[in-house]
């Protein structure tokens, strides 16, 4: 229960729905009490008229008699439906505020979820998967909304109609009381007990869960390869496992609240039976009168769905605390990357990095090592070099999604952690390996880093004709509307690269960042596009990362990494002049050319 105890401040932020819906309890149930009380009236009021009736037989009287107890009758009869009515029009008033507040909490704390995620590093998100990601936000919130919604107003009700109950039982008759309430120490010790095997169980089932998530997740973001493999029955037969465990876990959990429910009618059926064989002794003696045993009987029926519904409650509650826990967990988690500088930072572009290491936390595998380079602003770099070299963490590095282990970034001569993070995405454009596209249409996808006014056709045109996709475009039966489907599936790798081209471009961004990013177009359109960029690029820092010497032979400056070191630097001319590496990742290109 201490997970559930982060919702406090959303209990104190709807403090007035929460107190209203209380006070509506308290009247509802105050408007159940009375019809038994009239009851009871009733009751001793026909004993003693029966009495008097007998008494009065053969007087004229006697039928003027029965008269006015009908009439009384009907009265008491109308006064218990007017104060049902009364009842569930307040009970009305209780779920328009509890369970209102439920949904609220439920909205603000999706919110919440969702800003910490955006928060978090990206180191975050290699670390857990997708699938497990969005339960904790859409299944496990949901099992919290009814601990807040149903949970909450059942709990609060049975609180209150059990003071309300007693406290009036107790006026009556102290003994009968404490023999109809002798099973409930019974009943706190099976809730006691049966709660703690319903919260273990609830963590099982909510794990299982997870991964079901994650598999269907990952499923249909990879179904080409799936088909392409030919592994659907496989993929099937797996899919049968994971559901077929997390039924037998469900089914477990359900055996339990199976047991719990006709438990508590029992316990409560043995009260009823109390009451009339305790209560008619008692009569018998003359403590108590037939209509206080009637009432009495109205009493524990009213607390038998209550009680009966304490089974349902803890086992929404035990829910509810594993699925806040695992929310919690994420909650909790720190990012790595904080925004030091709360004041606005001018990006020019200059870049510099100095004896700069990097070691990935989770694989322990050393990306960099002692780097050391600068770039001035509006120039050009080019990062060449082998697969795992280490060019993409430079970029990652340069956008600050990841903090060097050792040595010092500067942008424009000033550290990197004390920039304003959101000034320095925003003056940066990155086009990254891994293209991904929003299942949306072309312009919002080029025009993803403009606002609303920014994002004029002419502007979207103008990227993707820099790009070379805009005869693609054309193409297209919607033209710029047409929706590329989840991770841009119905396009072709080179056209989404080069829509994550335009995208980046459309920014004006001060830096300029292309991780390898052409691999997937053709040498005449990797040309057109370098024509293009060359533009675009003035008065900017463009860094090109590539395995083609072709797109980064007219850069300003080029480096060639080899695990992690800079083995050789400078110009395209220098290089081939120098004939290292760098001359014989030429040489071997021309060549794979001529064979093409």
């Amino acid at each position: 229960m201490k997970s559930l105890l982060y919702l406090n401040k959303y209990f104190f932020k709807y403090k007035w729905h929460l107190i209203s819906g209380i006070l509506f309890i308290a009247i509802s149930n105050a408007f159940s009490i009375l019809p038994a009380q009239i009851i009871r009236f009733a009751f001793d009021l026909v004993k003693e008229t029966i009495i008097q009736y007998r008494v009065l037989d053969e007087f004229s009287i006697q039928d003027d008699f029965y008269k006015v107890l009908s009439r009384i009758l009907l009265l008491f009869g109308g006064l218990v439906l007017g104060l049902s009515l009364l009842k569930g029009l307040f009970l009305f008033f209780t779920r328009q505020t509890i369970i209102i507040m439920s949904r609220r909490i439920e909205f603000d704390l999706k919110n919440e979820i969702f800003e910490h995620y955006q928060k978090l590093s990206l180191a975050f998100y290699k670390r857990n998967n997708t699938g497990d990601l969005m339960n904790r936000i859409s299944e496990d919130v949901s099992r919290v909304r009814m601990y807040l919604g149903p949970a909450v107003m059942y709990s609060i009700n049975l609180l209150v109609l059990f003071v309300m109950v007693i406290m009036t039982m107790l006026s009556v008759n102290v003994k009968l009381t404490l023999y109809v309430l002798s099973p409930l120490p019974l009943l706190s010790i099976s809730i006691y007990y049966v709660s703690n095997i319903i919260n273990s169980k609830s963590e099982r089932v909510q794990r299982q869960l997870s991964n079901l998530s994650t598999f269907v997740q990952e499923a249909f973001s990879g179904i080409r390869v799936l088909k392409a493999y030919n592994r659907d029955q496989q993929r099937l037969e797996y899919f049968q496992k994971e559901t077929t465990q997390y039924k037998d876990l469900n089914l477990d959990l359900v055996q339990v609240n199976a047991l719990f429910q006709p438990l508590m009618i029992l316990l409560i059926g043995l009260s009823t039976i109390i009451t009339i064989y305790v209560g008619g002794k008692l009569a018998a003696a003359g403590e108590v009168t037939t209509g206080n045993i009637a009432e009495f009987v109205i009493y524990v029926n009213m607390l038998t769905w209550p009680v009966a519904a304490v089974g349902w409650v803890t086992s929404l509650t035990q829910r509810a605390a594993a699925s806040q826990e695992r929310i919690n967990e994420f909650l909790k988690s720190e990012p790595e990357i904080v925004n030091h500088q709360p004041d606005r930072s001018n990006i020019n572009g200059s870049i510099q990095f100095k004896d700069v290491s990097f070691t990935y936390p989770d694989s322990g595998i050393q990306a960099l090592k002692q780097i050391s380079f600068d770039i001035e602003s509006g120039k050009s770099l080019a990062i060449i070099g082998k697969t795992g070299s280490g060019k993409s963490t430079i970029a990652n590095l340069i956008g600050r999604l990841f903090e060097a282990n050792s040595g010092e970034i500067s942008i424009d001569n000033t550290p990197l952690n004390q920039l304003n993070l959101g000034d320095l995405r925003s003056s940066i454009g990155y086009v990254p390996q891994e293209v991904f596209l929003f299942s949306d249409s072309i312009k919002n996808n080029i025009a993803f880093g403009l606002n609303e006014t920014e994002a004029t056709d002419e502007v979207v045109i103008g990227a993707a004709k820099a790009a070379e996709v805009w005869k693609n475009i054309q193409g297209f039966p919607k033209g710029m509307e047409t929706r590329v489907g989840e991770r841009g599936i119905t396009l072709s790798g080179g056209q989404k690269q080069r829509i994550s081209i335009a995208r980046a471009i459309i920014k004006n961004p001060q830096i300029l960042i292309f991780d390898d990013c052409l691999s997937a177009v053709d040498t005449q359109t990797e040309e057109r596009i370098l024509q293009n960029l060359k533009v675009l690029a003035e008065n900017r820092t463009t860094v090109i990362i590539s395995h083609r010497v072709s797109s980064v032979k007219h850069c300003d400056k080029i480096i060639v990494l080899d695990e992690g070191q800079i083995v050789e630097d400078g110009n395209h001319d220098f290089l081939i002049q120098k004939q290292g590496i760098y001359f014989e990742l030429y040489q071997q290109q021309l060549l794979e050319e001529e064979i093409d």
